[in-house]
């Protein structure tokens, strides 16, 4: 009898303890997942949500974001010889970028968007502005990419065209929370919504 007693005290504490670890665990996986999401929901007075997104704040990037918001405005306005100056910009933005603040796996994700937003921007230097359009939709995800690696201290939208590209839709960074389109410029200026907000 008293082996039976002592068999469900000892059972009852297991229990106990167990119980404790599994909601341990299941509220550490939450703060795990609470600290991975640096992104949160934001009511604007329509009552439409905006994504927050909330990157390292780092003057690293400005000079290559300005000279992208340049050509942006650019294209806002249909100003291809206005497109290429910014392009040349963006282009020497990137060749002066100081690269010695990177950790040797920054470097190395640095290094291919510089590549690929080089390139980009070297077709818009030399290219009619619907072709200087095509472009910039890549560089965009060039931007954002560099953006999540090295921050920025700029607030900054990210806003998308659903019309552009055959309806296929297309995103581009903002640094006003006015839809200023640079896809389709005066033809459908304000076609667009804020996908999300940076810092």
């Amino acid at each position: 009898m008293k082996n039976l007693v002592k068999l469900i005290v000892v059972s009852v504490v297991i229990l106990f303890f167990t119980a404790c670890k599994n909601d341990k665990n299941q509220t550490d996986i939450k703060e795990e997942h609470s600290n991975e999401m640096n992104m949160e929901n934001v009511h604007d007075m329509n009552g439409s949500s905006t994504d927050m997104v909330t990157v390292q704040k780092s003057e690293l990037s400005n000079q290559i974001v300005e000279r992208y918001l340049q050509l942006k405005n650019a294209l806002v306005s249909d100003n291809q010889k206005k497109a290429v100056e910014a392009g040349k910009d963006l282009h020497r933005a990137f060749e002066s970028f100081d690269m010695t603040q990177l950790n040797d796996a920054q470097h190395k994700e640095y290094m291919e968007i510089a590549e690929n937003a080089k390139e980009h921007a070297e077709h818009i230097i030399k290219s009619d502005i619907n072709h200087q359009r095509e472009h910039f939709e890549f560089l965009s995800t060039d931007i954002n990419d560099l953006i999540t690696l090295v921050g920025t201290n700029k607030t900054l939208y990210q806003d998308f065209c659903p019309m552009y590209n055959n309806n296929k839709g297309g995103t581009w960074l903002s640094e006003t929370k006015e839809i200023k389109n640079p896809y389709f410029g005066n033809k459908m200026l304000n076609c667009g919504e804020i996908q999300k907000q940076i810092n």
